[in-house]
Formats: structure tokens, C-alpha cells, sequence
């Protein structure tokens, strides 16, 4: 008879003895006999006091804990059918780790619904819940699955800097800090420095990693700072090689999701429909037109919104596709590293939107030194506050491009969560700086 510390999914009841850990979820008072629903990351045990067989001061401290104290328990297995995993434990000796305080600021698993920033204010007892724990586990694998991919297909990943001396995007959007007394910036992307790379024989690169923007949007898809997930890849034809790589990698990786999470989704009572590559392409004159049809006035020009993006999702949902491209948008909607069509008003670009969000932008890059610089000074931007970046294009820069993806906002899709904040531990916004 061995004691042997175990997490309540690998409970056996040839165990014999065991020590289990966790947090007393329930307990219940009988009069002769008490039960405690103790729980760890991978489920719950129950805990079986039959007052004439524990002893006197085992018994007492049980009852007495409050719901979330934490405790190790070691006692001996019983078979059960009354309780889930067939067996239930009787205490011989306990440890009381940490007594919980009364009341408790949010229920664990009360059927009661709690406002989205009380869950947020409280998210280390909101990330106890089953089904919130569950969406992290899925965003950690689907990041271990993005990471599987990118690598099975040649890519190399990277980390660049988060202090930068300028933005790739411009200047509204730029969260400005001191830096030693300079003016430095936190990143809105790894855009510039991903390109660079591409000049150095790393045909491939990948990088995960936050990524911060100053927008004054308040909204279930917004927020401060972010994980992204971007691409880049050199010597490509066309921005079409980016697009089909990416549509690869989101096939893939939405696939291991599916196999890898099935656990996590049936908790949250989630499937996720796979969709056959290759992914349906829109121009954005086509999507001028489905929002026009709908009965809303879009010029040829305009940008598209959120209420727009939403009318070409329902169009594409009404198709069974939740995935599709929206390419050639406007060069003067595009920041200065996207390449220009030539002898058009339009640009080498694409979003990739999933149920009507955009998840991704991406397209081909200009890489001949001239045109980079032409394209800059055209959107009123300085080349010698970039010099750290076009130096790169001046002694041999293949052609390339790549993407850029919200991994939080590609999370909320996937599983159809009503704010992207639910698939953040401790999101940042323009309200919120705590916890």
C-alpha cells in the first residue's frame, strides 16, 4: 500500500491510497456522514467523511472549510456508484494549505451569471470555471499547433524588438515612452523587422508575440495590447504564394485544434467546422458590390468596416464559408511597405476574414529600394527616420511577403466567444490597466 499523489483524472481504485490536491469546491453536511467535491485542473474527486470512521479532528477541520480553501488529502479508495469516476476516498490525514476568505468576490460553479468585468477584475478565481479554463488550454495549443506548422513548412522562428524608435503602421496608434530620455515607441508589429530579415538568406520566418496599439476603441474586438502572429517569406511570385501558405497553415492548424482540444471543446459544447482549402477570394470591388446589393451605400474607395465586413460574412455564411480572402483594396488605404498594382489605384494586398472579422492583413511588399522610398515620402513619411529599415533593401532584397494574424482574435472566432477579452487572461484596454 503505497501513497501516491495523483490529480483527480488519474484517481484508480486499485490505487489504494492515495493524496490528492486541490480546492474544496462543494461540501455537504448529512448529520453522520459529509462529502467534499474537491477539485484539480483536470476535474473533481469526492471526498467521503463517514463521522464514525474519520477521526474526530480530520472531521471537524473538513466541515468547517470554506468553498476554494485548498487542501491535501490522503486517504484510502472505495468503490462508488454514486459519484462520476466510480470511486470516492476516505480521509486518514489532512493538510489545509490556504483557508479561503468569505464571501467569495465571483462563484465558481454557482449558476449565476456575472458581469464580464467582475469576471475580469476576479479572473484568478474566474479561470478556476471549467469552461474558462478550457478556452486557455485551447489557445495553448493552438499556439503549440501554429508553432508544429510553421515549422513542418520550413519556417524559422524569430523574436524583434518591442521598443522600437519608430511604427510600422504610423503615428496615431503608437504608444510613445521615454527611453533613457529619447522618444522610443512599444511595437505595433515586427512588419519592419520581418522584411529585413528577408535580406538575410532566412527565406522563412515566423514570430508570436504581443504587440501593442494605441486605439481608442472600445469594443468586443479591440484592446490594447495583443499576440500576433506574423509571417514572411521571400521569393515569392506573387502576393497569391502568401496567401496560399497562409491558407495551409490556418487548415493545419485549425485541424490539430479539432484533434488535439477535443477535450476542451466538448466541455465548452464546441465543433469546429473545417473548411476545404483552397479558401473562396473576393476583390474589394466584388465586396463594394455585396454591400451596395444589401442596401448600403459603399463607395469605390471607402473603407470597410465593421458593419460592411458583417454584410460579407452573412453573404459568405449563406455559401457555408466561414473563411475566405478580400484582396486589391485601395493603395491609399495600405501603409507604405505594401506593393503598389502596377498601373492601377490598387494594391498587392489581402485580408483574411473569418465569419465576417478580419483576422489577418498581408500581401506582397515592395522590395526595390526606389519605390519604397517614392511610396514614403507619397504618404508624407520621412526615409531618414527609417534608415535602420531601407538599408536593407539597398544591397539586395528578394521579393516577399507575408501576414500578419490577431491570435486572439482568430481564438474568438474559432469558438464563437461573444468578446475577444474572453480569450485573454488579463486583457488591456483603454479602461482597463488592472490586474
Amino acid at each position: 500500500m503505497t501513497c501516491l499523489v495523483r490529480d483527480s483524472s488519474t484517481v484508480k481504485i486499485e490505487d489504494k491510497i492515495v493524496t490528492v490536491k486541490g480546492w474544496v469546491q462543494d461540501i455537504k453536511n448529512l448529520g453522520g456522514i459529509s462529502f467534499i467535491t474537491l477539485r484539480d485542473r483536470h476535474g473533481t474527486v469526492q471526498i467521503t467523511l463517514p463521522k464514525k470512521k474519520v477521526e474526530k479532528e480530520t472531521f471537524k477541520s473538513l466541515v468547517t472549510l470554506t468553498r476554494e480553501s485548498t487542501v491535501i488529502i490522503t486517504g484510502e479508495i472505495q468503490k462508488s456508484d454514486q459519484t462520476a469516476l466510480g470511486l470516492e476516498i476516505i480521509p486518514t490525514d489532512v493538510k489545509i494549505c490556504s483557508r479561503a476568505d468569505t464571501p467569495l468576490p465571483m462563484g465558481v460553479v454557482d449558476k449565476v451569471n456575472v458581469e464580464i468585468d467582475t469576471r475580469l477584475n476576479n479572473r484568478f478565481i474566474d479561470a478556476r470555471r471549467p469552461d474558462v479554463k478550457s478556452i486557455f488550454e485551447l489557445k495553448s495549443i493552438m499556439i503549440k499547433s501554429i508553432v508544429d506548422v510553421m515549422t513542418e513548412n520550413g519556417f524559422v522562428q524569430v523574436n524583434t524588438p518591442k521598443i522600437v524608435g519608430s511604427g510600422a503602421e504610423g503615428g496615431s496608434t503608437l504608444f510613445k515612452i521615454d527611453y533613457f530620455g529619447r522618444s522610443a515607441y512599444l511595437a505595433q508589429s515586427p512588419q519592419l523587422y520581418k522584411q529585413m530579415l528577408m535580406s538575410t538568406g532566412l527565406d522563412r520566418v515566423f514570430e508570436i508575440s504581443p504587440a501593442f496599439r494605441a486605439e481608442k476603441s472600445n469594443t468586443s474586438r479591440h484592446v490594447t495590447e495583443f499576440i500576433s502572429f506574423d509571417g514572411e517569406l521571400a521569393w515569392i511570385d506573387s502576393q497569391k504564394d502568401v496567401m496560399n501558405i497562409l491558407e495551409t497553415v490556418i487548415d493545419q492548424v485549425l485541424r490539430k485544434v479539432n484533434e488535439r482540444g477535443k477535450e476542451q471543446l466538448d466541455i465548452l459544447g464546441k465543433k469546429i467546422r473545417l473548411q476545404p482549402v483552397p479558401y473562396p477570394v473576393l476583390t474589394y470591388k466584388e465586396c463594394v458590390k455585396i454591400v451596395n446589393d444589401s442596401g448600403i451605400d459603399l463607395k469605390d474607395g471607402d473603407d470597410i468596416g465593421t458593419r460592411e465586413e458583417k454584410i460579407i460574412g452573412d453573404y459568405m455564411a449563406s455559401k457555408r464559408k466561414d473563411l475566405y480572402f478580400i484582396t486589391e483594396y485601395p493603395s491609399a488605404s495600405k501603409p507604405f511597405y505594401i506593393m503598389n498594382k502596377d498601373g492601377t489605384s490598387y494594391s498587392c494586398s489581402f485580408d483574411l476574414d473569418f465569419k465576417g472579422q478580419e483576422i489577418s492583413s498581408g500581401g506582397q511588399r515592395e522590395h526595390r529600394f526606389d519605390r519604397l522610398i517614392a511610396r514614403m515620402k507619397e504618404l508624407e513619411l520621412n526615409p531618414n527616420d527609417f534608415v535602420f529599415y531601407t538599408s536593407a533593401f539597398r544591397y539586395g532584397m528578394p521579393p516577399h511577403g507575408g501576414w500578419g494574424i490577431g491570435i486572439d482574435r482568430l481564438l474568438t472566432k474559432m469558438l464563437d466567444l461573444p468578446n475577444v477579452r474572453e480569450g485573454i487572461l488579463f486583457p488591456r484596454d483603454v479602461s482597463r490597466l488592472s490586474p
